[in-house]
């Protein structure tokens, strides 16, 4: 389970970006970065072309780069500050057979996030 999911609300805590929040839209878990929305923006160039209808496209956009996910730390629900992520193990009972589920857990207030 990953403490970063995508649709988190996030606080930037170091870069260009310190002290911005934004919503996870992307986690890359292979190279461990998230793309917040808002944060990190870069612009591209892209090359010019032609859709099928003639309308041109390409240009210069401004788009989110990806961040390092230790640069973030979630929102907390109750403060609405930073706060480490935490889990917590329960029991669920489905159908008659029992099942442990790892809760994530805001270290600040103790609430459940999700």
């Amino acid at each position: 389970m990953a403490k970063i999911k995508k649709g988190d609300q996030v606080l930037v805590i170091s870069g260009k970006d310190k002290g911005k929040t934004g919503r996870v839209l992307e986690v890359i878990k292979d190279r461990d970065r998230v793309v917040v929305e808002g944060v990190q923006r870069v612009t591209k160039h892209t090359k010019m072309g032609q859709s099928q209808r003639g309308t041109r496209t390409g240009g210069i956009e401004t788009v989110e780069a990806s961040i390092h996910v230790s640069n973030v730390m979630i929102v907390d629900p109750e403060t609405k500050k930073g706060t480490r992520v935490g889990y917590r193990l329960e029991e669920v009972d489905r159908d008659g057979r029992t099942k442990t589920v790892r809760v994530r857990v805001a270290k600040r207030s103790g609430k459940d996030i999700d």
